[in-house]
C-alpha cells in the first residue's frame, strides 16, 4: 500500500518536541480497513516515508483523538529538506507488511 500525505507540518508540544503531519481522516479510514496492513504494539504501522530526496523507516502512529495516524519528521529530515513548522509538506509513505 502506498500513498501521499499531504498536510501542514506541526509540532507536538511535549518535552521531547516532536513534529508531526497528520494523515487525512479519508487516508486513515482506508489504512485501518486494509486487512493486509500489518500492526505492532499499540496499533502503530510500520512504513518507509519520502520528502524530497530523503528517506527513512518510521511508523505511523495512531491518534485516538484525532481518529487519525501521525507521521513523524525527523530532525535531518526536516533539516536536510528545510521544512519548518507550518510548512505544508507531501510525504510519500509506503506500508511495509
Amino acid at each position: 500500500m502506498q500513498f501521499t500525505v499531504r498536510g501542514k507540518v506541526w509540532r507536538y508540544e511535549g518535552p521531547a518536541g516532536w513534529f508531526f503531519v497528520s494523515l487525512s481522516q479519508r487516508q486513515a479510514a482506508q489504512l485501518r480497513a486494509t486487512p493486509m496492513v500489518a500492526k505492532v504494539g499499540w496499533g502503530y504501522v510500520p512504513v518507509v516515508a519520502r520528502v524530497g530526496g530523503s528517506e527513512w523507516r518510521t511508523t505511523l502512529f495512531p491518534s485516538a483523538k484525532d481518529e487519525t495516524y501521525l507521521i513523524a519528521i525527523k530532525a535531518t529530515v526536516r533539516k536536510r529538506e528545510g521544512i519548518a513548522a507550518g510548512d505544508t509538506v507531501a510525504v510519500d509513505v509506503r506500508v511495509l507488511s
